[in-house]
């Protein structure tokens, strides 16, 4: 850190994996870094395999083509008939939101569920 700037190295993996440098204010720095930071109660999940990285799309298709099937058709609510709505894709029933649980959601049932008294 200098001058209120950070220069640090990374790898560049679109090029080989070659390093590079890069300066940032060290405000950027911070706000990027806790990008990272994930709250207490959840977890990240990282993909791998054939998922793992910018060329899941043509394993994908490579996976579907071993597999002979046919890519999927994204189903969206038509002007025609919004009220159909998204389809499962294994019966074909209109798939019906119960609940949407957001972070905050689940924070709030978290620290509600530790708040409980133990009754042993």
């Amino acid at each position: 850190m200098e001058d209120g700037k950070v220069t640090f190295t990374w790898k560049d993996y679109a090029h080989g994996g070659k390093k590079r440098k890069m300066t940032l204010a060290a405000e950027e720095f911070i706000r990027r870094f806790l990008l990272h930071v994930l709250p207490k109660c959840l977890v990240r999940i990282r993909h791998f395999g054939w998922m793992a990285n910018r060329c899941r799309g043509e394993r994908a298709a490579l996976c579907r083509e071993l597999l002979a099937t046919e890519p999927p058709v994204p189903v969206t609510a038509t002007a025609a008939d919004p009220s159909r709505g998204r389809k499962c894709p294994l019966c074909g029933g209109v798939i019906e939101v119960v609940e949407m649980i957001v972070p905050r959601e689940l924070l709030r049932r978290w620290r509600s569920r530790r708040r409980v008294p133990d009754t042993s």
